[in-house]
């Protein structure tokens, strides 16, 4: 913050030395009859003045009034604008004095500016320089307020974004238990080497649950061994009632994608797809790519009929993950065809 102060400190004083000689460079491009000497005398003092006294309003500007660009200040600018006119007129009008007793002549073009310019026309004058300065400034304070809103405003959603997707992620590991520990409790007294392998198994997946669950991203070979793991799991329990097919596409294996992603929805096919039928069924898993995406195809036999009393919270869990990583680049489709519950997502290829 006192970086940026200070950056914003060096920007007003670099605006003010250019602005203000831009503004009375003038006087050596229009054809007034004035000696050099009076035009370089008349732009250095001009623009110091011009300095001096819009700094002033500027400091006046944030040590009074709390917020500037508010509208009930609307009048305390004004005032302190025509104010500041006057300081600015009185400063260039003291500087020709100065000049002419320094020099002890009164020179040409000051008696010109005295006879043809009267005192209102030059207030006048120095108010538009005034006006015109106080127009820019408070254009790039607008601007710079703006920027730092929509800063704070990107900072509270990236925040927002990291404590939704936290959670979650923190999603995944109980409903996820909660399925495999009910596997294990309806083998346990029937085969108690199937129940050793199958604690293994949900180990080994609970092991990288917990690593995963701290990043956003991960290859697709990981979560392959991970989808392996749960249909070696599902296997033991309903043997050959599941049957799992792959097609991994090999340019797609080590694209970045969600971690749990995959085996979130092999999970909701074998739960709610292949569970329910007693000839049992096939889950299909299909990955392939083009230039712009991913596309993530699990297929099972069955219906889509989903049950009242299901909280469908891994599907949700997938749609919110997707929406929160990838906006609107990334979609999720679940759909019946042929007699066969198709899930689809395609993700944006980083």
């Amino acid at each position: 913050m006192q970086i940026e102060k200070r950056n914003r400190t060096r920007l007003f004083w670099l605006l003010q030395l250019v602005g203000w000689g831009v503004v009375n460079v003038t006087i050596f491009i229009f054809p007034f009859d004035f000696s050099f000497e009076y035009k370089i005398f008349s732009f250095v003092m001009a623009s110091l003045n011009g300095i001096l006294a819009t700094s002033f309003f500027r400091y006046i500007l944030l040590k009074r009034i709390e917020n500037i660009l508010a509208k009930q200040n609307l009048l305390k600018v004004l005032v302190g604008m025509f104010l500041v006119s006057l300081l600015y007129f009185g400063l260039n009008y003291g500087s020709e004095t100065i000049y002419e007793r320094v020099w002890d002549r009164t020179p040409e073009e000051i008696k010109f500016i005295k006879e043809k310019v009267n005192w209102i026309s030059s207030v006048f004058g120095t108010f538009l320089s005034v006006f015109g300065w106080t127009s820019i400034y408070f254009s790039v304070k607008f601007l710079f307020k703006y920027n730092q809103n929509k800063l704070e405003e990107l900072e509270l959603n990236t925040t927002l974004r990291e404590a939704q997707l936290n959670t979650l992620k923190g999603q995944v590991n109980p409903h996820f238990m909660f399925n495999s520990l009910n596997n294990i409790r309806g083998l346990m007294l029937e085969d108690v080497s199937k129940s050793r392998d199958m604690i293994t198994k949900l180990s080994e997946m609970l092991q990288y649950a917990l690593v995963k669950n701290t990043v956003d991203a991960i290859p697709l070979d990981e979560e392959l061994e991970m989808v392996d793991n749960y249909i070696a799991l599902s296997k033991i329990q309903m043997e050959d009632r599941l049957q799992f097919e792959k097609d991994i596409e090999k340019d797609t294996r080590h694209i970045m994608i969600p971690p749990m992603i995959i085996q979130l929805l092999v999970e909701n096919a074998a739960k709610h797809g292949i569970s329910n039928l007693k000839e049992g069924g096939i889950i299909s898993l299909v990955t392939s790519k083009n230039e712009h995406e991913l596309l993530i195809k699990v297929t099972n036999t069955g219906t889509l009929q989903i049950s009242k009393d299901s909280t469908q919270l891994g599907l949700q869990n997938i749609r919110q993950r997707l929406r929160l990583l990838y906006g609107t680049k990334a979609t999720f489709l679940l759909e019946e065809i042929d007699s066969k519950v198709v899930a689809t997502i395609k993700i944006p290829i980083i």
